[in-house]
């Protein structure tokens, strides 16, 4: 393929989405290097974030580039398939700390790249979708999203909770502090758990580096926040059955996952670059199909609308604070997250993502409550 004719191809897949080259809209891209067309057409979406971290493209408002082109369903006509999501954010983040390794400061709080999750995520470190609703800024929203699972949850002063993937410890901190229940979090990665314990200190929270199927004990209560979306789809039904044998008889258990629209078992070069290799986010009918025999479902949400707003927080935070980093880490650092956040944006506000709370209990538990009122029936308790 000649540079002229994949520039006039990738031109007219472009303006299938309504995007130009060259044109004044937020939208519309500028191309700094010629060679952009080829290594996009021929290369997908993969090509398209990495030739943007390199300085090819640039357009005012990605979230904006990105929600055209999934929605106009171009990331089906350029190959090699699938389009990166927030699974390639995950992915981006794990090669940004592979980098940061080697440049960062030895000083950064966490470690290398701590310094720019903590300047990115607010004050909570919460690395999952917040919850706007009420919510004045970032920080609300991330106490709002931790909130809601904990009313789901129903959680008593006292219980005991199992977080199955809990990172940082974000969640087992809010619950230990605003609902003085003792938390046990595993995660498999070391560098996220030695912080977590740091910023849980003084409060009833046990962390441990572990994988969350090889968790044995009962609890009241057990969460799962981001981590179906990094489990292999062979290892669903695994990880409902770890889950469920945790749960007391009578407890609750909550899902929180991001999810897909299609079954298609395919997984993008750039989306299997990240944390957990060969997992993908799961639709509704995988997840119901892992429960079956281990779960009830009580209550199914969806909250996809709200991590596109989660997104573009988080990007207005970095590029605030990118310029007392840039020293440190230099710009294609931050192009590399820069793009992975609004491509995810674009994904969920395309509604090519979704996020998924379910609120589940064992099979035997005896029936929530069904309050009545006169003329008006209500909610059972559970999952309400």
């Amino acid at each position: 393929m000649t540079s002229e004719q994949a520039e006039s191809d990738m031109r007219a897949l472009l303006s299938r989405a309504g995007i130009a080259v060259g044109g004044g809209r937020p939208w519309d891209i500028r191309v700094a290097d010629p060679e952009f067309y080829r290594r996009a057409l021929t290369g997908g979406g993969p090509a398209l974030g990495e030739s943007y971290a390199d300085g090819w493209w640039e357009a005012d408002r990605l979230d904006e580039v990105f929600h055209r082109l999934f929605r106009a369903g171009l990331h089906e006509r350029l190959a090699p398939g699938p389009w990166p999501g927030l699974r390639a954010l995950a992915g981006r983040f794990r090669d940004f700390r592979a980098s940061l390794r080697s440049h960062g400061s030895a000083g950064a709080r966490s470690g290398p790249g701590g310094d720019v999750f903590q300047a990115m995520l607010g004050a909570r470190m919460s690395f999952t979708c917040a919850y706007w609703k009420g919510a004045r800024n970032l920080d609300e929203a991330v106490e709002g999203g931790m909130e809601l699972v904990c009313r789901k949850l129903e959680l008593k002063r006292g219980m005991s909770v199992l977080d199955l993937g809990c990172g940082w410890g974000a969640f087992a901190r809010y619950a230990a502090e605003r609902h003085g229940v003792s938390v046990t979090g595993v995660d498999i990665d070391a560098e996220r758990v030695k912080l977590g314990r740091e910023l849980c200190k003084g409060l009833p929270v046990a962390l441990r580096v572990q994988d969350h199927k090889e968790v044995r004990g009962r609890f009241d209560r057990v969460v799962s926040i981001g981590l179906m979306e990094n489990v292999a789809l062979g290892d669903y039904r695994a990880s409902m059955a770890a889950a469920a044998q945790c749960l007391k008889a009578d407890g609750i258990a909550l899902i929180h996952a991001v999810g897909r629209n299609d079954g298609a078992l395919r997984v993008d070069p750039w989306l299997d670059r990240s944390l957990f290799p060969d997992g993908a986010a799961p639709t509704l009918a995988r997840l119901a199909g892992a429960m079956e025999g281990h779960f009830v479902a009580e209550d199914v949400h969806n909250l996809g609308p709200h991590y596109d707003p989660t997104l573009l927080a988080w990007h207005d935070n970095l590029a605030r604070r990118w310029p007392e980093l840039r020293g440190r880490y230099g710009d294609r650092a931050y192009r590399t997250l820069k793009v992975s956040l609004l491509c995810a944006a674009g994904g969920f506000r395309a509604r090519r993502s979704q996020l998924f709370q379910i609120v589940m209990t064992r099979p035997g538990r005896a029936q929530p409550p069904c309050r009545v009122e006169p003329g008006r029936p209500r909610e059972a308790s559970v999952g309400a």
